[in-house]
């Protein structure tokens, strides 16, 4: 069992401060512009629901990649999250995840699209979820003969 503390201070107006005894940087939040008296420039609710899920399916991704000995040049996701007025309440409707591997010639993109699939799958985030999460896997095989950055 493992357990996490965040807590926040309302500083003014829609903003937030973000803390967590652990870490050492605080994290300034607000609600986002697209709602009343919402802020710009400032991490929201919405932000991090989404960095949340994307950061997991990358922790997840680097610990299976490495169990199976996936020797890849770089990893990268773009993510968005849909928000509706449904029955009226807000509520987060769909998840999109584009991630994007870039592997050495010597590996299999099959192989690499299934792990990143299998990362999804086994992100503790996302398991915890009710929505739907549409992954669109990007592989790129890199034609070098040398691999570019860290990998496993």
């Amino acid at each position: 069992m493992h357990t996490y503390e965040v807590n926040l201070k309302w500083t003014g107006n829609t903003k937030g401060l973000l803390s967590s005894p652990v870490l050492p940087q605080n994290l300034e939040v607000a609600t986002p512009p697209d709602f009343p008296k919402g802020v710009q420039g400032i991490w929201s609710p919405e932000h991090l629901f989404i960095a949340s899920i994307n950061s997991c399916v990358m922790s997840t991704f680097l610990n299976i990649a490495e169990n199976s000995k996936l020797h890849f040049i770089s990893f990268e996701c773009k993510s968005s999250c849909t928000v509706e007025l449904i029955e009226g309440a807000y509520v987060i409707t769909e998840v999109l995840l584009h991630p994007k591997v870039v592997i050495p010639y010597s590996q299999k993109p099959d192989r690499a699209k299934r792990i990143v699939e299998m990362s999804e799958k086994a992100c503790l985030v996302s398991n915890t979820l009710k929505i739907p999460i549409r992954l669109e896997p990007e592989i790129i095989v890199e034609k070098s003969l040398i691999p570019i950055g860290e990998s496993f």
